[in-house]
């Protein structure tokens, strides 16, 4: 999808899954057009424009990935396979080759985006890239950086849920401490013989479970990974806005809004990608990671902690950015040219808009972040 704003594209973002239909990510998220709510009688549903897409500020390649998500589909055997390292080298082959045929789009400055499992593979593409480019591999991809939201990194990032929740007053002071002392910090691997850290993560979950994990002040949302349901309408769930409730649509038309399909098994062959962003901060490209401050899924507090360990010193110290005059989140910049953003009352997994009317045009504006940070106190 072509840049919209006057003078031309400059900039091109090719935005990669994870497990959802490239249309998805047009209609629901990121992209120009968005579903009309009104009047629908169970046809074919009419699109409106967004005016917040952020095809306003850059080109946007949409790449539905792994293999059998949405759109997707195999010709040969070997590449139905799915895996961590497959869909790296999918990704880097299908944008050198669609650039062959899309000549124009060469000379933009090229970033490459996504959020939640993808914080694993963007990375690596990014890296991928960056070495086919130092070995002259054609057509020569004008790489400057990634962005990514909420983004899994070293797979240990559910450790901070007990803090967060603690934080958020989702759990009381008491049980908190239980979790401290009894767990000594390790909440993901528990030890089952560790009966005391069983107790309190068992009591953890039961004072959580009523929450929406990915936007806790939504409604709680059941999800039915039937076969029969794979295909959800999007408005099953009508208090779930966070699960992109909003519009019933009839059975033949839901596979073009598919997000949430049954599991599709993939080898997760790359352990952790904390090393490719210390690589790629060596090798100057800039970056812009944002997460959403309400949720329990990928928590911003686990970002924040890896962010750190890269040992970079902060040029630009953290401050609010704004939106229609208000606060919309905070940010930080630093010198490995790595920008943090959180997103105010906003969801852990997608740039949706889960509620509050300035939330589907904050991503926009944080993804302006990404190419010119504004100064302290300007609004973004």
């Amino acid at each position: 999808v072509r840049e919209q704003s006057q003078g031309g594209s400059s900039h091109a973002l090719a935005y990669c899954g994870p497990g959802c239909s490239w249309f998805s990510r047009i209609v629901l998220e990121i992209g120009p057009l968005a579903f009309n709510h009104e009047d629908y009688n169970g046809s074919l549903p009419t699109l409106i424009l967004r005016p917040q897409s952020w095809t306003k500020v850059s080109s946007i390649i949409f790449v539905g990935l792994p293999v059998s998500s949405g759109f997707t589909y195999a010709r040969i055997e070997h590449a139905a396979q799915r895996s961590d390292w497959m869909l790296v080298h999918q990704v880097h082959q299908f944008l050198r080759k669609w650039l062959i045929d899309h000549q124009q789009i060469l000379s933009n400055e090229v970033y490459i985006g996504g959020d939640s499992y993808s914080g694993i593979s963007i990375p690596v593409i990014v890296q991928e890239i960056s070495q086919g480019n130092e070995k002259g591999v054609k057509p020569w991809i004008n790489l400057q950086g990634y962005l990514l939201g909420n983004p899994s990194t070293t797979r240990r990032e559910d450790n901070y849920k007990i803090p967060f929740a603690h934080g958020m007053t989702l759990i009381s002071d008491e049980l908190y401490e239980s979790l401290q002392k009894n767990c000594k910090g390790e909440y993901i691997n528990v030890d089952t013989r560790n009966a005391l850290c069983s107790r309190d993560m068992e009591s953890f979950h039961e004072a959580t479970s009523g929450h929406d994990l990915a936007y806790i002040l939504d409604s709680s949302c059941e999800w039915d990974d039937s076969e029969t349901s794979s295909r959800r309408s999007l408005e099953e769930f009508p208090k779930c806005s966070s699960q992109i409730a909003t519009l019933k649509l009839s059975g033949k038309y839901r596979k073009m809004v598919s997000m949430y399909l049954p599991y599709i098994p993939n080898k997760e062959d790359i352990p952790i990608s904390f090393e490719y962003h210390v690589n790629l901060s060596r090798k100057g490209y800039r970056s812009l990671i944002y997460s959403g401050d309400h949720g329990l899924n990928v928590l911003f507090l686990g970002t924040e902690a890896w962010i750190r360990s890269l040992n970079y010193s902060i040029v630009d110290d953290w401050r609010p950015w704004l939106t229609n005059g208000q606060v919309a989140g905070y940010t930080s910049t630093y010198s490995n040219r790595m920008t943090f953003a959180t997103v105010k009352a906003s969801l852990s997994y997608s740039p949706c808009c889960p509620s509050g009317s300035h939330i589907d045009s904050t991503y926009k504006r944080i993804f302006k972040i990404g190419w010119r940070p504004p100064s302290s106190g300007v609004q973004a």
